[in-house]
Parts: C-alpha cells; structure tokens; sequence
C-alpha cells in the first residue's frame, strides 16, 4: 500500500495549482458560457499523471492514494469545478471500480488508457422513483448464451457527451433470487448504446453531462464487473468516493470564491480607501476563510482514511455535507463583497455560486448523488437475497 509523505502532497498541489491557473482558469469563463467540454484538457491531466492518481503503477497508474487524488482535484475545481467532476466522474466513479471489481483482463484492457488521458470514463447509474409518476429512469439487464443484453436509459450522467467507457448499474429482468443489481463495462460504439439528451444546467455546465440510452445493447459476460449480483456492494463503494471527490470539488469552489473576493477587495476603493480595510469587509472575508478550512479539514480526513485502509462512509458522507453547503454560503458572501459587479460573467464568482449550488444538490458528481444514495438499498436488497 502507497503512503503519501507531506513534502510529496505539497509538491502535487504546487504542480497542480501551476496547471489549474495557467491552463484550466483562463478558459473557464467560456467554456461555461458556451456549455463545452474541452478534450484536450483531459489530455493534459492525463500526461501529468492525475488521471490515473490513486491505482498501481503496473496498471499504468501513478501508484498514490486517495489523499492524493482530493488535493488534486481541489485544486482543479478551484479554477474550474466543470473540469473537476469530469476528472471525478473519471476516475473515481468510472476507473476505480474497474480496478477494484474488473477482472485482469479488464484492468489490462482499460486502466492504462484511462491513467494516460486517452480514454475517458463514465458512470451511469439507473434513478429511480425521479419521474413525476414515480417511475423515474432504469437499466435492466438480460442474458443469451455468452453475452449481457442491457436495456433502458440513465439520466445526469457527467462526461456522457465525451465518454469511451461507461460502468453501467443494472438489475436483472427476473430470476428466483429477485431482481438482483449488477455492474458492466461498456464501450461507446457498441450497438444499442446511444447519447440522448444533453443537460442544460444551472452550473457545472461543461462538464458534457447528459442522458445516456441502451437498446438491446449485448456486451460480452467478461465485461462484468465483479460477480453478479455484486451491483449493490460496488455501487455502495462509489457512493463513498463520490462523497468524497464532492468534498474536494466543493472546498475548490469555495476557495476560488473566496480568493477573487480577497483580490477585489485588494483593488477596490470606495470613500478614499481599500474596500479590504473595512471591517465589515474584513470580518467577512475572515469567516470565508474558516469555514473553508473547517472543509477541508473534514475532507482530508474521509480522504486519509482510504489509504489507511479504514472505512470512511460516514466521514465521506459528512464531509460531502458540511464542504458543499460550506460553498453555497461562501460563493453568496463573494458575490456580495464584489456587489454589482459579482453579478457579471467576467468576474467568475457568479460561475462559482451556480457551481456551488449544483454540487450541494447532488449533480455534477458523476452520477448524481440521488443516483447513487440507491446503492445503500441496493446492498442491503442484494444482503437479503443472499440469505
């Protein structure tokens, strides 16, 4: 098991930091504006190995740990949130379960192009009870000879616009022992795959989300993940990190937000004087600053408990609640320090609320956390199945 060292932490987010500002910020205004995905910045986050953060080496990974991959990913949602939850869409929600669940052939077949940046990840994750009827989305899955036949469709679903491999969740048509929940592997451009509608949101808005559709799409038995029937413990274990790359991306934000705020009140005169030198303004940009490192606190620690190999569900789940609503109130607090001008597209901090607000309600984070709160039903289903 790797264990990161400090001097090592520090010199990635100094590597990282480097990258977000001269590479991933400055574009960040129009990619929002224009809701696009920009490719070759996945490209670039694969050569510098944070693609492929937190598996082995042998696998093409960069052999580091969940700690790790937050700092990271903080750091790129500091300057981009859209570009955070496809990295966290990427690796956490899509990569990892191959690497944890996939078998050798798998591993061999995908981790190294997913570490590199020439293949992108997705999760798609079956809704349900999200429809006006109740009836919300689902995939079900059937079975011929020596194949898997997936039908039904999975809304919200982040990087469904550039993804070549997709993990599926879907639950059997029938059987004795109920409708028992599963997970696969799918390439783009297998028939019966197809994108569906794209999603106009309020923020994180290219991050190249939308609904993804099978119809009668048959992918080969080695292409599940896991055993059958294991959907439930493998979705339970992508909840955690989803809750934790959603604390990472939300202290991002909130940090992004709060340093365009201190900036502008660095440069802003009103009656004579540095807005900054007001004690209102002080005060304010100070509470900013505590809540985002009482954030970040609570999201190294779900982090640092992964590599020690300690379970982190509850600590995930805290932290994910704590950093998000910590973002809303912090983006609001910077939009009120710029006044009139935080309303404006060219200040940012605006994009940096409408972000906030859309990863404290669960979308953006590669599947949509009310996607993936079934995967706790899911394993406690498959447990009674089981017995």
């Amino acid at each position: 098991m790797h264990f990161h060292c400090s001097e090592e932490l520090t010199l990635t987010r100094t590597m990282v930091s480097e990258f977000a500002a001269n590479r991933i910020a400055p574009g960040a205004g129009r990619r929002d504006e224009d809701g696009r995905f920009d490719r070759r910045l996945f490209e670039e986050i694969g050569l510098l190995g944070l693609a492929g953060i937190p598996w082995p080496e042998r696998y093409g990974g960069a052999g580091s740990d969940m700690l790790t991959y937050s700092v990271a990913l903080e750091e790129i949602s500091k300057a981009c949130a859209s570009t955070g939850a496809v990295l966290s869409a990427h690796v956490a929600l899509s990569a990892w379960p191959v690497y944890m669940f996939g078998s050798e052939e798998l591993k061999q077949a995908y981790l190294g192009a997913m570490a590199s940046g020439t293949v992108l990840g997705a999760c798609c994750f079956p809704v349900s009870g999200s429809g006006a009827n109740g009836s919300g989305s689902g995939i079900t899955v059937g079975s011929e000879d020596d194949v898997f036949i997936l039908n039904g469709s999975s809304s919200d679903v982040v990087n469904a616009e550039n993804a070549d491999i997709f993990v599926v969740f879907a639950q059997e048509q029938s059987g004795r022992r109920g409708r028992r929940r599963s997970a696969f592997v799918v390439e783009r451009g297998t028939p019966g795959l197809a994108q569906g509608r794209n999603i106009q949101a309020l923020g994180l808005r290219s991050c190249g989300a939308g609904e993804i559709r099978f119809t009668q799409c048959r992918i080969p038995k080695r292409n599940l993940l896991g055993k059958a029937g294991q959907g439930g413990k493998i979705a339970a274990s992508v909840l955690d990190l989803a809750h934790l790359s959603a604390s990472a991306q939300a202290v991002g934000i909130a940090q992004g937000a709060l340093d365009a705020a201190a900036a502008y009140a660095k440069e802003r005169k009103q009656f004579g004087q540095l807005i900054g030198r007001h004690q209102g303004i002080m005060f304010k940009l100070a509470d900013m600053a505590v809540q985002i490192d009482a954030a970040r606190l609570l999201a190294r620690q779900a982090a640092w408990r992964h590599p020690a190999g300690l379970s982190l569900r509850k600590e995930a789940a805290l932290s994910w609640q704590f950093a998000s609503r910590t973002a809303v109130g912090v983006t609001i607090e910077a939009v009120q320090v710029l006044g009139g001008y935080g309303y404006m597209q060219e200040y940012q901090v605006e994009r940096h609320m409408r972000d906030a607000k859309c990863l404290e309600a669960g979308y953006g984070t590669g599947g949509g956390l009310a996607g993936l709160a079934d995967a706790a039903r899911w394993m406690l289903a498959d447990s009674e199945s089981d017995s």
